[in-house]
């Protein structure tokens, strides 16, 4: 691929990123309902570190990413407080005020995000990068808040909405971690990590910390009494949701974090993070193909101006 290409390469794969975890958001959500979001979350990280590993090992013929210590410590941290942390805070907050109140929050995530990028590597942005990161959070924003909210009980809804910033604030401290364990901000280029191998020790390190998770996943079994459902209908709805799971692992865990490290690796952080966070309007075409919802015009609207925000950090010199 020519130079004139490159420019384009990290906002493509952030789109690429918001469109995967659209996709992975679908499957995910069906798969929670039938075995749980903790078995969900720690399985999607098992199965995403198979994947990573052997790709990493295909494309750069090692199974273990070389990198420095501070890199291996930087990338830890990022799967730990973006992946492990950030999920976790994230779903129980869906659990206390519903998606549409903690989605609408999360959206916060590309300018918290543009600080860090700003206070830490030094990035600066000019007057059309910020225009257009305006633009689309406005889009995303306005869409989000159509969509109806989850009944929840009145005494949950500051902690949800508390525990949806601390979602966001740790997706956009997990991206700024994840770019400076590539070594942007403090190594020369020659001694980056490549966004694959990043993506690899991120998903790893998310695993070792979940591990309390999953001990407490083969206990809870024993815990808790025994549920109204039938043997065989138990076990059919577990299946499915272990397939989605899979599924949903290739697409969202493996080729999204891949490619949001891309777009963090190859644009400004707060650019990166914006194209990253599109999923809450990508999703709305595929709400209504698969649970046949309608979608209005204000959706329709709020959904063009996140696509005209994301154009304007297409366009040459918005970083400048």
């Amino acid at each position: 691929m020519g130079d004139s290409f490159n420019p384009y390469l990290g906002p493509a794969a952030g789109v690429a990123t918001s469109v995967l975890w659209s996709f992975t958001a679908i499957s995910f959500s069906a798969a929670s309902r039938r075995i749980g979001a903790s078995t969900v979350n720690t399985t999607r990280i098992g199965l995403a570190v198979l994947w990573l590993g052997i790709s990493h090992r295909l494309f750069a013929g090692v199974w273990i990413p070389p990198a420095c210590g501070g890199q291996v410590w930087l990338l830890a941290l990022s799967g730990l407080v973006g992946l492990t942390v950030g999920d976790l805070a994230l779903f129980s907050a869906f659990v206390d005020v519903g998606p549409r109140l903690a989605m609408l929050v999360m959206t916060t995530a590309p300018l918290l995000a543009a600080l860090f990028g700003w206070v830490f590597l030094g990035e600066t942005l000019g007057g059309l990068s910020w225009l257009g990161m305006a633009v689309t959070l406005v889009g995303v924003g306005w869409v989000v808040l159509e969509r109806p909210e989850t009944p929840a009980a009145g005494q949950h809804r500051a902690r949800g909405l508390l525990l949806a910033f601390i979602g966001a604030v740790c997706q956009a401290a997990g991206s700024l971690l994840s770019k400076g364990g590539m070594g942007h901000g403090w190594l020369p280029e020659e001694q980056f990590v490549s966004p694959q191998a990043a993506a690899l020790m991120r998903m790893f390190f998310a695993g070792v910390f979940s591990v309390p998770v999953i001990v407490w996943l083969a206990y809870r079994p024993r815990l808790r009494s025994a549920t109204s459902q039938t043997a065989d209908s138990a076990e059919r709805r577990r299946r499915v949701g272990y397939l989605l799971t899979f599924a949903g692992s290739i697409v969202g865990p493996y080729l999204g974090m891949w490619m949001s490290l891309e777009a963090f690796h190859r644009t400004p952080l707060g650019v990166g993070q914006t194209l990253c966070s599109l999923s809450p309007v990508i999703i709305l075409p595929l709400v209504v193909f698969f649970e046949k919802e309608r979608v209005t015009t204000r959706a329709a609207l709020g959904a063009a101006a996140a696509v005209l925000g994301t154009v304007l950090l297409f366009l040459p010199g918005a970083s400048e």
